[in-house]
Order: C-alpha cells, then structure tokens, then sequence
C-alpha cells in the first residue's frame, strides 16, 4: 500500500461516504449499496478500489463478503499527517 493509491482512494466522495458507514462495524456490499442510488457493478468497482488502496478489507463469512475498515492503514495515514503538523 503507498499513499498516492491511499489518496486517489480517498479523493472521492462515494468512497469517503463508504468509510464513514464501515466506522460502525462490517456491512456486506448490498448493505453498503442501500445507502446509494447506483448499481452493484458501481459499488463492487469503489470497494475494489478501497481494498486495493488497504483502506479496508474483506471476510466471506457463509455466502457473504464483509466489509470492514483497516484501521492499521488509517493510524499509518493519521501518523505521517500528525509528524507533517510536528506532533510527534
């Protein structure tokens, strides 16, 4: 993961709408897709695009792929910012 994938993940405003539902716990893509007016297709391309990026990851739990936000990616993103401002 570096961070030019990171921020052309986070440059769009599905995606950034996508990690603020994810903040409360792991949705499956149709739950994920509830809270937009575009196709599956759509939703399936923005969550590759966040996994690629390592913002989140994915867990097949039966016949269900859960979505959940990788919070290891988010502290290493929130740490370069904080030694950019010089809060280290």
């Amino acid at each position: 993961m570096g961070f030019q994938e990171t921020f052309k993940a986070l440059g769009d405003p599905t995606r950034r709408e996508i990690l603020r539902l994810l903040r409360d716990g792991a949705k499956t893509a149709g739950e994920i897709g509830s809270h937009f007016e575009m196709t599956g297709a759509t939703i399936s391309h923005h969550l590759a695009v966040l996994r690629a990026a390592g913002l989140i990851s994915d867990d097949k739990r039966g016949k269900y792929i859960y979505y959940e936000l990788n919070l290891s990616v988010l502290d290493e993103i929130t740490g370069w910012i904080a030694g950019l401002k010089g809060e280290r």
